[in-house]
């Protein structure tokens, strides 16, 4: 194997994951540690590994040819595609030791901050040191770092609750919302719960957006009423809507009454119309300029960092007022025409009014369908007086067109049972 002799693991987590062909596999999440009877240090015997679709895998550690911190590479054979489960005699490593409180053999307590595997000359991995802060007491002040041998730490036997969650956000920091909704989800509650806690409230609002509604609703259930309608503020009217729907109208009202009436009441317009509508899956805040804005405005307004793609792809064309309900709807204008176009242009003269919008009644059947017939990103929502309302997307259309549990990692199909989650995959 070429590859350093240490490796400490939190710097392998999101390291990019290729196989012999040099084609990207997935990245790495986690390293799986054996516990040995013995007070041998425990023995790694393989990678989590994070595939597109979110499943979670398993790589043998006699798979791995090459461990660098830009790479993890395979050598040849076929990847074993059953998701990861954990056996209970095994560790993962950065999900249940970092940020462990523990004590060095000199009776200094600390908190563990990363652990290193190393490979004995017989090709064996086992973690070897550990690298632990010293605690202080002192809010300005940061402990010393020791990196010390495996055994002369007290308290890494037993998983505990002693844990924190500094040092693990600092290694999900960087994930993309969908990517830590799905790390979370592999934690235990009470630890999964602790994370998304000490997330701010943009953050946990955009990791709310893309786990499961049962999980949403666990995590929104832990937070005190006040920080629960915070985050609600945070997350688009839409995600918003669809995670108070899930609860009971008594809590529903609670949370709706502490956020603020600005925020509060397009979520509150929202909950009124059928499910399975297009009034239920849009989104209330579309790009909307009036017909005298200029193609320039247009596109410094697409240009917005907390835009998605799909809301960005378009602006929507209508009378004052322009908060939904606008007055009278005009037309949209695809953010490619806009390109086109000189920059002193007015968006009445290219607004495009052709296609019929919905109306907040019409089915999703039917809007995937328009949607489709037309290769629309997406479309106009009004009422019956024409007025603008929301905007259905192409990413709406998706969510509510797959299996309701599409986020739950354990609802996911999984390859032939006789496959072994944990074993060798060669």
């Amino acid at each position: 194997m070429s590859t350093p002799n240490r490796v400490y693991i939190a710097r392998l987590a999101g390291v990019a994951v290729f196989d012999p062909n040099g084609d990207q596999v997935g990245r790495v999440r986690d390293a799986v540690a054996r516990m040995r009877p013995t007070q041998r240090p425990p023995e790694i015997v393989g990678l989590v590994a994070e595939m597109p679709m979110r499943r979670r895998i398993f790589l043998s550690i006699n798979r791995i040819t090459s461990i660098d911190p830009d790479a993890v590479v395979l050598g040849s054979g076929t990847l074993n595609l059953r998701r990861f489960e954990k056996r209970p005699n095994e560790l993962l490593v950065l999900q249940e030791l970092l940020d462990r409180r523990v004590q060095l053999d000199t009776g200094q307590a600390g908190s563990v901050v990363d652990v290193a595997m190393e490979c004995s000359r017989g090709g064996e991995w086992a973690l070897t040191r550990v690298a632990v802060r010293e605690q202080t007491g002192r809010l300005s002040r940061r402990g010393h770092l020791h990196q010390v041998e495996w055994d002369r730490v007290r308290g890494l036997g037993v998983v505990g609750d002693n844990r924190g969650t500094a040092n693990l956000l600092a290694v999900l920091e960087d994930m993309r919302p969908a990517d830590l909704a799905n790390a979370l989800q592999d934690l235990p509650d009470a630890r999964r719960n602790e994370v998304a806690a000490a997330l701010d409230d943009e953050r946990l609002a955009d990791v709310l957006s893309e786990l499961p509604e049962r999980d949403q609703v666990e995590i929104l259930a832990g937070l005190d009423r006040e920080r629960a309608a915070d985050v609600l503020e945070e997350m688009d009217p839409d995600d918003a809507a669809d995670l108070l729907n899930e609860l009971p109208p008594p809590e529903q009202d609670v949370l709706l009454d502490l956020m603020e009436p600005d925020e509060a009441d397009p979520v509150r317009q929202l909950l009124r119309y059928a499910s399975g509508t297009a009034g239920s899956v849009m989104t209330s805040e579309p790009v909307i300029l009036p017909p005298d804005a200029t193609v320039a405005e247009a596109l410094a307004r697409i240009r917005e960092v907390q835009l998605s793609p799909a809301v960005a792809a378009q602006v929507f064309v209508a009378r004052a007022p322009l908060t939904t309900p606008t007055g009278r709807y005009l037309g949209m204008v695809h953010f490619q025409r806009l390109l086109r176009e000189p920059p002193a242009d007015l968006l009445g003269g290219i607004v495009v009014n052709d296609i019929d919008p919905l109306r907040t009644s019409t089915s999703l059947t039917e809007i995937t369908r328009r949607m489709a017939t037309y290769d629309m990103v997406g479309m106009p929502v009004v009422d019956r007086n024409n007025r603008l309302v929301g905007a259905v997307t192409v990413d709406d259309v998706l969510d509510q067109s797959l299996p309701r549990d599409w986020r739950d990692r354990d609802a996911a199909p999984t390859p032939s049972a006789t496959d072994d989650g944990t074993g060798d995959d060669d």
